[in-house]
């Protein structure tokens, strides 16, 4: 029998420990502090990690979505990642970012590491043309044999998008969603999945488990886990995931 575990950690960030990979998804370390750069939107981090990354162990792999944002890689992450540890982003993080560990994927491309396939997946951070402003964003989903099909969204709000990952992985057995409806003053619509287009999300990917990440930790983000959990309520899909604490999942016989 497999054993799948997440370690929530804070914001977007967790630990999956995934056929015998440890791997931590938009890597967000860093204490609280306020995040103010030239051209760039103010960025307010609340709460600091569940787990420091001082005391993260062995990591094998990183899964980052975008690199531009801090509340999806922070200083912390840049950390973690300029320790050669193999990273998968988009094709301009692996442009921008140091070393040769970030490895640049487009949308449907794999990558395969030990057991596991990865296949790069489509997002989109915001409404339709939000490329521009926000840069590009993928999620990622991972296979192995006798291993859970895991989906990680990255920050993807898009719904159609969701539904073209479907109609080439459903069903999904677990579905690592970024809600929070995160918003900004320029732009007048959500950036994630508000609770509700998680919920959607989930039923489109004929999901048999949620975590639900990116609902805390950060200012910007406009709902919260409480939002989540009422979205989610009548259904067994939503795991509760208490912050540092590993959850196990077990598959199989």
């Amino acid at each position: 029998m497999s054993t799948t575990a997440i370690t929530y950690i804070g914001g977007p960030t967790v630990l999956l420990d995934y056929a015998n990979l440890r791997i931590v998804t938009d890597p967000t370390f860093d204490a609280p502090q306020t995040y103010a750069e030239p051209g760039s939107t103010t960025l307010v981090k609340t709460h600091g990690p569940g787990i420091p990354r001082s005391e993260l162990g062995p990591v094998d792999l990183v899964l980052l979505s975008h690199h531009g944002h801090k509340d999806n890689l922070d200083y912390e992450g840049l950390e973690l990642i300029a320790q050669g540890i193999p990273t998968l982003s988009t094709v301009m993080a692996a442009n921008d970012l140091f070393g040769g560990s970030v490895i640049g994927l487009d949308g449907w491309e794999t990558f395969e590491i030990g057991a596991v396939t990865i296949t790069a997946v489509p997002a989109l951070h915001g409404p339709p043309g939000s490329e521009r402003r926000s840069g590009p964003v993928i999620g990622f989903v991972l296979q192995a044999p006798d291993e859970p099909t895991v989906y990680v969204s990255g920050d993807n709000a898009s719904l159609p998008l969701v539904g073209q990952i479907a109609d080439r992985f459903a069903p999904i057995d677990i579905a690592v969603l970024n809600a929070g409806a995160a918003r900004v003053p320029a732009v007048d619509a959500p950036l994630t999945l508000t609770s509700a287009d998680a919920v959607a999300a989930a039923r489109m990917l004929g999901a048999k488990r949620v975590v639900g990440v990116h609902t805390e930790d950060w200012a910007h983000f406009s709902e919260n886990r409480a939002n989540l959990e009422a979205a989610f309520d009548g259904t067994d899909l939503l795991v509760a995931t208490p912050r540092g604490e590993r959850v196990q999942f077990y598959w199989g016989v």
